[in-house]
């Protein structure tokens, strides 16, 4: 399951997507005769690149959210959920360690890493679950909500002050949610609160990040997350527990790798540009879902989908416009 657009920022924030490159060693300084760089271009190169990867890892996101459609008509969610966890742990515990030692697993948090982890397992079961009455597209546009729940609960656990501006933005992702859930008596409308659910439990998750940003190591997160993911998981398995078959199993592991490629590739963006340069290419996510379910399943969005994807893109980017805005005036008085 792929971060939320616009609210992946946060995560971002802290590397606690799977980042799995080393950040770059410190240069030698340059000769004093060597010409200097231009000024204007560099930070403009530094954007572009960060814009081509952050559009690189929904292709990533994308991708594995279809082959998690296709896994969910003959596995349980929580079973696919499980195999993309034991993925996670393999290659991030490892990652850490090599980074950090056995200091990465100490945290002085450990009631926070905790629900913030469950907090991500529980927003990828779900997330999971609703791909297998929805089209990917469908469930990747409701999944979109995710910043409206985060400005609601920064009001209520963090007591930050949101103006009317966002609030308005808030109210209109709803109605965009809405528009493409469509609430109603059958399957598949039911179905769609279930991403919906999902961005709820991620926002929670967000919100605990956001907490910890000033504390915690990024590779102490990640161990956390992926420990407390997995096991969680594996106490919940043996109950839905169906057998996998070879095949099976291969594409639970291709979508925990190219989840991993992706989440990592989205933590280097942001370290190439602003989460306000960055989040309105992040929402060609809807664009891809639609390429690959049709490429996968025959299935293209209805014009439903398309246009309440689009009011609750509108609203998320205007809320990280605001967000930004804030944080630039908060910079600005405290310089003063």
């Amino acid at each position: 399951m792929s971060p939320p657009p616009a609210a992946a920022a946060t995560l971002a924030d802290l590397d606690s997507g799977i980042g799995l490159v080393a950040r770059p060693t410190r240069m030698p300084p340059r000769p004093a005769a060597a010409p200097a760089a231009p000024v204007a271009t560099a930070p403009r190169e530094r954007a572009l690149f960060g814009i081509g990867l952050i559009i690189l890892s929904t292709v990533f996101f994308s991708s594995t959210d279809v082959i998690a459609k296709m896994l969910t008509a003959q596995l349980p969610a929580i079973e696919v959920a499980w195999i993309r966890y034991a993925v996670f742990v393999a290659i991030v515990v490892p990652y850490a360690v090599a980074v950090r030692g056995t200091g990465a697993l100490s945290t002085a948090r450990p009631g926070l890493q905790i629900l913030r982890a469950l907090g991500m397992v529980g927003s990828s079961v779900l997330f999971i679950g609703g791909l297998r009455y929805l089209q990917v597209a469908d469930a990747t546009a409701t999944n979109f909500i995710a910043p409206v729940f985060i400005t609601a609960l920064s009001v209520i656990l963090l007591r930050e002050k949101v103006g009317i501006r966002r609030w308005i933005a808030t109210a209109v992702g709803l109605i965009g949610v809405l528009i493409v859930i469509r609430p109603g008596p059958d399957v598949f409308q039911s179905a769609a609160l279930m991403p919906a659910g999902a961005a709820l439990v991620w926002a929670f998750a967000a919100i605990a990040t956001r907490i910890m940003a000033g504390s915690e190591r990024p590779e102490t997160t990640l161990v956390w997350s992926a420990v407390v993911g997995f096991v969680a998981l594996s106490a919940a398995v043996p109950f839905v527990w169906v057998t996998p078959t070879q095949p099976q199993i291969e594409l639970g592991i291709l979508i925990g790798v190219g989840s991993t490629i992706g989440h990592g590739i989205l933590v280097i963006a942001f370290r190439h540009a602003s989460a306000s340069v960055l989040a309105p290419f992040s929402y060609t996510q809807l664009i891809w879902a639609s390429i690959f379910g049709f490429m996968a399943f025959g299935a293209l969005p209805t014009a439903w989908t398309l246009i309440g994807g689009a009011i609750v893109a509108a609203s998320g980017l205007y809320i990280a416009h605001r967000e930004h805005v804030r944080a630039r005036d908060a910079r600005r008085a405290a310089a003063a």
